[in-house]
């Protein structure tokens, strides 16, 4: 039988993780809702206090409230506003169509000057516009206390019209409680949840066909009244790429750019994540993305999500796969791959975007070509070579044309330790690139974990699988010592959905 699953592993049985504050309720009294904590105080240790009041205060779980923090800023204070005009630790907006800032405010009575800038009353805000969504869908207190089932609750707090948005944003929080998180003082432990996705329902006019501009990508359509519809090149010609850092979140900014009243777009967004690619706006038309009409014209602009001063968005994935992006499109269109004509949005108007810490020599290295070094020894292992192993839940499938060799790994998506693993003996320590090779399948998992022992402890690069498949696929270089190993693990340990695909590593020494 085929390995063509359901997209959405909720079929499989899992055990709910219950959550209702995460530590002492440090005298805060049910229904009290007006705490907020003075500015001398913001220290790390008084910012997990004030996600523990608040949850207590409005009857919402801790661990979700601080899941939508860190899915939204890391736990970051933004005075903002961000791309969508949010405020915040936990990213209240002020939109004509997305207004949880202004809900907040009725619901706390609190000024929108407090909530935009005062953490713990944005924190206390958030917790009651969540608490408020909750009583609108008849939460029980039962149902209070399942994180799985807050899920639909979640998805509206997004904001986002598009219901396939809608779920990409719920996705990131669930995302951050299943593998957990620490920033700022406040520590978020690993929980396996099994979120109640059946509650927000997708269409497939919620995504749409996928484009010839770039087969990989997702399409999300950009309001009609974000860009200009054009002909190019033959009525402009495509000149530059441009690159900007979103000031938000990946399904933020999808909507944002659905939003009609937001005057702006971007042709491509990029997740920080897994390098997840959405398409809005094709390239025959140009994006109001740039801030200058003569850019706007002749430019593919690509965002990506983050903030300026965050590294930790600025994932290996996400630079590989921009770059993958962007080398299409200069070789599409003839555009040399140089920094004059690949540039940062700061070049073509008054703005800091990209942000210092975006990385021009590791990306230019990437899109052209030369990021890796001379390959001095190489190897691959497939899941038929005496390098490969996994445990009896692993089942053998040759039902996609795109494997590589005769037959690939699969199994369900579970809070396990479970991985399959690729083994080799590396000759020397240094660095090393590991690519991956999987079929694609739109029943396969999108957030498939790849596990890499390098000589600092594992790291995790998370690959959509339900595209790029077929080919040798990067997710980076890593420095490794030498010796006999597991190298590289497919890991069954995640929030996304379908089948994970364990079919073939490819582990290459740099010189």
């Amino acid at each position: 039988m085929p390995p063509v699953p359901p997209s959405d592993p909720s079929h499989l049985t899992r055990r709910r993780a219950l959550a209702l504050g995460g530590g002492a309720l440090l005298g805060a009294a049910a229904g009290v809702s007006g705490f907020a904590l003075p500015a001398q105080a913001r220290t790390d240790s008084s910012l997990a206090r004030a996600f523990e009041i608040a949850a207590d205060a409005h009857g919402v779980p801790r661990d979700l409230l601080v899941a939508v923090g860190h899915a939204e800023t890391r736990l970051t204070q933004h005075d903002g506003p961000s791309q969508a005009r949010g405020y915040g630790i936990m990213h209240l907006v002020s939109n004509p169509q997305h207004r949880t800032l202004a809900e907040a405010a009725s619901l706390t009575g609190r000024a929108p000057g407090k909530l935009r800038t005062d953490p713990a009353a944005n924190i206390d805000g958030a917790a009651a516009v969540l608490r408020a969504y909750a009583d609108d869908a008849g939460f029980s207190r039962a149902a209070r206390a399942d994180l799985g089932a807050w899920y639909p609750v979640v998805a509206r707090y997004s904001g986002a019209a598009n219901g396939y948005v809608a779920r990409f944003y719920a996705d990131g929080v669930y995302e951050s409680l299943w593998t957990g998180a620490s920033a700022s003082g406040v520590i978020l432990d690993p929980q396996p949840v099994e979120p109640d996705r059946g509650a927000v329902l997708t269409t497939r006019s919620d995504v749409g066909v996928l484009t010839a501009d770039y087969p990989p990508a997702l399409w999300a359509a950009a309001h009609s009244s974000n860009y200009t519809v054009s002909n190019r090149p033959s009525s402009y010609p495509i000149n530059y790429v441009v690159i900007h850092m979103m000031q938000g979140t990946y399904a933020g900014s999808i909507s944002w750019f659905q939003n009609p009243s937001s005057n702006v777009s971007a042709h491509y967004c990029i997740r920080s994540s897994d390098g997840q690619v959405t398409q809005m706006v094709r390239h025959k038309d140009y994006a109001w993305h740039a801030g200058n009409s003569t850019y706007n014209r002749q430019s593919i602009g690509i965002e990506h999500e983050g903030y300026f001063d965050q590294a930790s968005w600025y994932t290996e994935a996400m630079y590989r796969s921009s770059a993958a992006l962007t080398r299409h499109v200069c070789d599409m269109y003839g555009i040399p791959k140089t920094r004059s004509r690949i540039i940062g949005h700061n070049q073509a108007s008054s703005t800091p975007c990209p942000g210092q810490i975006w990385d021009w020599t590791r990306y230019m290295n990437y899109v052209t070509g030369d990021g890796g070094g001379e390959v001095v020894w190489s190897t691959i292992v497939d899941n038929g070579s005496a390098g490969f192993s996994a445990g009896p839940s692993w089942e053998t499938s040759s039902y996609s044309s795109q494997r590589y060799g005769d037959n690939y790994h699969f199994n369900t998506p579970e809070p396990v330790s479970d991985a399959a693993w690729f083994s080799a003996t590396l000759p020397e320590a240094g660095t090393h690139r590991v690519e991956v090779w999987y079929p694609a399948n739109s029943g396969y998992n999108d957030r498939t974990p790849y596990v890499v022992a390098t000589s600092s402890g594992n790291q995790t690069v998370q690959v959509n699988q339900r595209t790029g498949g077929g080919a040798w696929r990067s997710v980076g270089t890593f420095s490794m010592t030498a010796g006999a190993k597991q190298v590289v693990g497919v890991s069954r340990w995640t929030s996304g959905g379908g089948y994970v695909i364990a079919d073939a590593v490819r582990i290459s020494r740099l010189a």
